[in-house]
């Protein structure tokens, strides 16, 4: 295609991707929903000849990849910087195997931890996989790059990483968009299993296909398009990659720049030749001094982090003031005003903390829109380490306390994290004998990514009916003897229930059924939002403690007290804003003097 025939599109970096992995022939593609990479997979799934899926976790992802791409297929596997930590018992292997069709695994890194629990370099899983990465600066890159990818994947037999972060997945950009290729590789089924069959015997010998593929991997490094030097003014010369490299070029448009855009294996002749014509080199790069590390390794003289933050986002700002430059003509980031996280006005897991919050117990938590249960004025979340891992953590606590514990911790999880990871904890407890309450929190969709499907909701990616897990049948199977299901937004009831499930003996699991309030079924449903009335309210604030966005608490003086005909020793009085509410009934639950009534029946 030349340029001529390009066309233009304004497109961020996750569509850019889409875009590319259609362009380039893939025609499987596989991966789970998480920031910044979510966005990825719900593009691609819209274009033709390309079959897409939620898998429930990432190594789930990850192996259906591979299969495919032991077919022949080009293929596409998608997740988070964590969700390579899941995926990465294949991941290893793959770098034996190799595939037939070329095999792309994206890593959407999380610098700031904007969504994530954890702040996490996987340039460091390539050079522990030995597997080539290829990194893009904006959404322009990303088309070629891609290409590049897919071709070295099958060139060199090897999986090959795309990495990019949450700016460059975000941002957008013009994109030049193309025509759809074919895959070179015939697809197939074709028994190789001297190359895919990782006994020991096979895996010595495919280790050492690896050792061999190193040094042509290194000769593409040296002669590759996406690492380039940009000449400038040579007392200072700059290696850098990724966003940072935007930074680098608005911060200093006038400096020499070694761009790597394969940010491994690195081209170490072109190193050697850049930090020879310049009179001092620094690294730029975000988080680990992952690039640093490595020229400084091959005796090459640099300063990197002595200068540059080794945690968080950098930005142009950053860049120039940790460099000594002059900021003026910078702009600095803007504060923006404080904006805490809350769950939705009528999210049912506000009742369900509610709940746990009187219940006092341990509260093991996990990842989802409920980690946020840890926020006042419920703070009822004790823990949070990973996907999965509230029921583990759970049973550990019981399994180290003993008999003192018992009816002293509760798991809660989310539906889709229960099938991502969280269903072998369970099987775990179980078998192990543990007395832990786990809850899972069954809206009916894999909200906190923006409602992806999962395979408790009832549909597939690409929109096809499928079959819904039912989770009191698949507690049962497993060996849970008490399966109750409650609805989260009758508070009353459900603390009832968990008291009577906490005092068991032995594992139960509660199923907190309601779905999410931003489901389309839920926001198309007829809403009848409540009130307050004001003369009956007391201040007692048991609604305020919910922490619904749709009640606002007016505090009063002795004097506006007295004046509402209230006891001066009245603090104030709690408001629903019938604009915000959704008729949950929560606070009506919470309410003990009558003060909330429907709006119509007011």
């Amino acid at each position: 295609m030349t340029q001529a025939e390009a066309e233009k599109s304004w497109l961020s970096g996750n569509e850019a991707i889409a875009r590319g992995a259609w362009e380039a022939g893939v025609t499987v593609a596989a991966g789970y929903p998480g920031t910044p990479s979510t966005e990825i997979l719900e593009n691609l799934s819209k274009y033709d000849q390309v079959y897409c899926e939620w898998a429930p976790n990432e190594k789930v992802a990850l192996e259906v990849a591979v299969g495919a791409s032991f077919a022949g297929a080009r293929v596409l596997a998608t997740m988070k910087h964590v969700g390579v930590n899941v995926a990465a018992d294949p991941l290893f292997t793959a770098a034996y195997t190799g595939g037939r069709g070329g095999l792309v695994i994206i890593t959407a890194d999380d610098p700031e931890m904007h969504s994530s629990q954890n702040e996490q370099d996987n340039r460091n899983y390539a050079f522990a996989a030995k597997l080539p990465m290829l990194e893009p600066s904006d959404p322009s890159e990303v088309i070629p790059m891609l290409a590049h990818a897919f071709a070295l994947s099958e060139k060199m037999d090897t999986p090959v990483f795309f990495r990019t972060t949450t700016r460059v997945a975000h941002v957008k950009g013009q994109v030049a968009t193309g025509a759809r290729k074919t895959g070179p590789v015939e697809i197939k089924l074709e028994k190789m299993p001297a190359k895919f069959v990782m006994l020991p015997g096979n895996a010595r010998i495919r280790r050492q296909a690896i050792a061999e593929r190193w040094p042509p991997l290194i000769d593409f490094a040296e002669n590759y398009s996406g690492n380039r030097i940009e000449w400038g003014d040579r007392k200072r010369g700059i290696i850098t990659g990724g966003i940072s490299y935007l930074y680098v070029k608005e911060a200093f448009p006038e400096i020499s720049v070694l761009k790597l855009g394969m940010t491994w294996p690195l081209p170490e002749k072109m190193i050697r030749y850049f930090a020879d014509q310049v009179d001092e080199l620094i690294i730029v790069e975000e988080l680990d001094p992952f690039l640093e590390t490595h020229i400084k390794a091959m005796g090459i003289k640099c300063t990197g982090k002595e200068m540059i933050p080794a945690m968080g986002e950098l930005n142009s700002f950053i860049v120039k003031k940790s460099l000594g430059g002059d900021t003026g003509e910078v702009f600095p980031p803007v504060e923006l005003p404080p904006r805490p996280p809350n769950m939705c006005a009528g999210c049912p897991h506000r009742g369900l903390f509610y709940s746990l919050s009187k219940a006092k117990v341990f509260v093991s938590g996990d990842i989802g829109c409920y980690t946020l249960g840890f926020l006042p004025p419920l703070s009822a979340m004790d823990s949070c380490v990973c996907m999965g891992a509230s029921i583990g953590v759970a049973h550990g606590l019981n399994k180290a306390l003993g008999e003192e514990s018992r009816g002293k911790t509760v798991a809660v999880i989310g539906d889709s994290t229960f099938i991502h990871s969280g269903i072998t904890g369970l099987v775990n407890t179980v078998y192990n004998k543990g007395f832990s309450t786990v809850i899972i929190l069954d809206n009916r969709i894999t909200a906190m990514t923006g409602h992806q499907q999962n395979p408790a909701s009832g549909a597939t990616l690409m929109g096809e009916p499928a079959n819904a897990i039912n989770f009191s049948e698949l507690a049962r199977a497993v060996g849970v003897k008490h399966v109750t299901t409650i609805n989260p937004h009758r508070i009353n009831e459900s603390r009832k229930i968990i008291k009577e499930e906490l005092d068991r003996p032995e594992t139960s699991v509660i199923i907190s059924r309601a779905p999410c309030v931003l489901l389309p079924s839920e926001r198309n449903r007829i809403k009848i939002p409540l009130n307050t009335d004001k003369e009956k309210c007391t201040g007692c604030s048991a609604c305020v403690q919910l922490g619904c966005p749709a009640i606002r608490w007016y505090p009063l003086t002795p004097e506006e007290a007295k004046a509402m005909g209230k006891k001066e020793k009245q603090k104030g009085y709690a408001e629903i804003a019938a604009e915000m509410c959704v008729g949950c009934g929560q606070c009506l639950e919470v309410c003990k003097f009558e003060a909330i009534t429907p709006v119509e029946d007011k």
